[in-house]
């Protein structure tokens, strides 16, 4: 069983989830089946995935295979960067004070608020009229 050493982590934010699969490579990236540039057009997006890795100074050195769904593509973007950090830690427990100090491996925990009976939106009143 020559399988190469590979870690996993799960990346969360706002209603997406990425599960980042890290194996030992040359520094190709596949998102949902898609190369990086395909599946994030945006360059600050890109740039979001790849923040760990130039944290940990090890860009180029792992491939990247992940699976990401729900929200939207900021979202997105942010649950692989999340699930990558994690799964760079798992590689290497040295990376984890450098990558916490950067804010990498902490979920961001806000959501939409859900709406509320009698409000427009979730904190929306009705316009007050007083006659």
């Amino acid at each position: 069983m020559s399988q190469l050493a590979q870690y996993l982590g799960t990346g969360k934010r706002k209603t997406s989830v990425a599960r980042v699969i890290l194996r030992p490579g040359d520094g190709k990236t596949w998102i949902n089946g898609r190369t990086l540039e395909e599946y994030f057009s945006r360059p600050g997006h890109r740039r979001m995935v790849l923040a760990p890795l130039d944290v940990a100074g090890a860009s180029g050195t792992y491939d990247l295979r992940i699976r990401v769904h729900g929200g939207g593509i900021s979202g997105q973007a942010g649950a692989v960067r999340h699930g990558v950090a994690r799964a760079l830690v798992e590689a290497d427990p040295e990376l984890r004070v450098a990558l916490k100090r950067q804010g990498f491996l902490t979920r961001d925990a806000r959501i939409v608020e859900r709406k509320k009976a009698g409000l427009h939106k979730a904190r929306k009143a009705p316009q007050f009229s007083k006659r």
